[in-house]
């Protein structure tokens, strides 16, 4: 397996363009898959061909086609030989480290963005480069490994639900971004009912493990943030971009999209602060209890001098001490101490020390 390279090592010394697969190779080989549809046809066909795909845009209906890993060089640099692509983009698009962006190439769209996915902060957040070639009637889409969020989008193309087999590929890019928008608000929903509860956790006990898991929380909403903050700058220059290739309904969307990305930002940043004021709170509790128990050694150490005091004086065993014949005076000592034992519980409760 390869392990993800360091895009400075990987690259240095290369000519720009040049295709350099730089990420973690997941799958073996590259799947292809196409949909076909205009507002009375339906066409889908899984493990394609580049050429076959290329052969299907030639038609008035719009193309959606797929392609599963991306870490074969040789077969993104052929599609993109086929649809006229830029070789900047084929580039762009085996460097599963780029961050998202949007260009204009006149004859085509091109789009980075990154699909997430989260469980349990334990695991962490795992990313996903997506890249979204937008064409005059053909979108490709390039993923890194099966699975994706775009089962409801293929679900209204087959049942012919929504707007989306009356409309263009434009509106089918919309779809497909808005998916993976809509799936940062799946994962800030999972990860505010664990901050709840992790929240609860840092009040009522301070376990050993909860200011890990506040600490991979600050990671996950960092990188949620240093994800959604780029796609809406490029969302805003796609929406105005007045390109072509996106029709004036379809920006209407993008715009309401540019809403969606607005609000995930905002849920971020509610989280990163609620996430911060969890250390700052857990921090403060370890430090109280800590302050507690140090009260409670102060008042059994001050207690004590006293009574150390009177026990070293008398420790000392000189001829010279009349309490030492006295016949009540080891009864006397204990009695003083006690005297003094309850004078100062006494003084420290008025105090309110304890």
């Amino acid at each position: 397996m390869v392990m993800r390279k360091n895009y400075s090592s990987g690259a240095h010394g290369q000519p720009p363009g040049t295709p350099l697969f730089i990420g973690r190779r997941i799958m073996q080989d590259v799947s292809l898959s196409y949909m076909r549809y205009n507002s009375n046809l339906y066409e889908e066909k899984e493990n394609t061909s580049p050429e076959e795909c290329a052969a299907l845009c030639e038609s008035n209906d719009v193309v959606w086609i797929n392609v599963e890993g991306i870490h074969d060089t040789e077969t993104i640099k052929k599609i993109g030989e086929l649809f006229n692509l830029h070789p900047l983009t084929i580039e762009d698009i085996v460097n599963t480290m780029q961050r998202p962006k949007f260009e204009d190439f006149n004859n085509y769209l091109f789009i980075v963005l990154k699909m997430l996915s989260f469980s349990d902060v334990a695991a962490g957040m795992k990313p996903e480069q997506v890249s979204v070639i937008l064409g005059e009637n053909f979108v490709i889409t390039f993923q890194e490994r099966p699975g994706d969020v775009f089962d409801t989008v293929r679900e209204c193309i087959r049942e012919g639900r929504g707007r989306i087999r009356r409309t263009g590929a434009d509106y089918l890019s919309y779809a497909l971004i808005d998916a993976v928008v809509d799936s940062y608000f799946l994962i800030l929903e999972t990860i505010g009912d664990q901050i709840e509860q992790v929240e609860d956790r840092v009040i009522l006990n301070q376990e050993a493990d909860t200011i890990s898991k506040i600490h991979r929380f600050k990671r996950a909403m960092l990188f949620m943030r240093r994800t959604v903050w780029p796609l809406r700058e490029e969302i805003a220059l796609l929406e105005k971009s007045g390109s072509v290739l996106v029709k004036e309904p379809t920006t209407l969307f993008f715009r309401n999209l540019y809403d969606h990305t607005i609000q995930v930002i905002d849920t971020v940043e509610t989280y990163r602060d609620l996430v911060s004021g969890m250390h700052d709170t857990y921090l403060s509790s370890v430090n109280n209890r800590m302050n507690e128990v140090m009260k409670v050694l102060t008042i059994l150490a001050t207690i004590f001098i006293p009574l150390t005091f009177i026990t070293g004086i008398y420790g000392m065993n000189f001829r010279n001490m009349p309490e030492l014949y006295w016949k009540w005076g080891y009864y006397g000592a204990l009695g003083l101490m006690l005297v003094i034992v309850i004078a100062m519980l006494v003084n420290f409760r008025k105090k309110k020390w304890i």
